[in-house]
């Protein structure tokens, strides 16, 4: 069961600016340049950690996948390539 945290207040700067406190963020992993979904519910704003893909990891593991498959076979077709994909 969750346990109850108690609430923090912060306030909305003059530019729209919300502060989230400092152990939201590190419970969270929020750290600068995290991107946010924003969203109004009610009289709530509710905020989510979006998981943005590491697109050069994403592109090393694919790379890498065809390496190994062309090691073992030789050269690929597109199709073959497009498998890996």
């Amino acid at each position: 069961m969750a346990r109850y945290e108690k609430p923090d207040i912060t306030v909305v700067s003059g530019k729209g600016q919300v502060v989230i406190p400092k152990r939201i963020r590190k419970k969270l992993g929020l750290e600068p340049k995290t991107r946010l979904l924003v969203y109004g519910f009610q009289d709530a704003v509710i905020l989510k950690k979006l998981e943005v893909p590491d697109m050069a990891k994403e592109l090393k593991e694919m790379y890498r996948k065809i390496d190994s498959r062309i090691a073992k076979y030789g050269e690929l077709t597109d199709e073959e390539i497009d498998e890996v994909i």
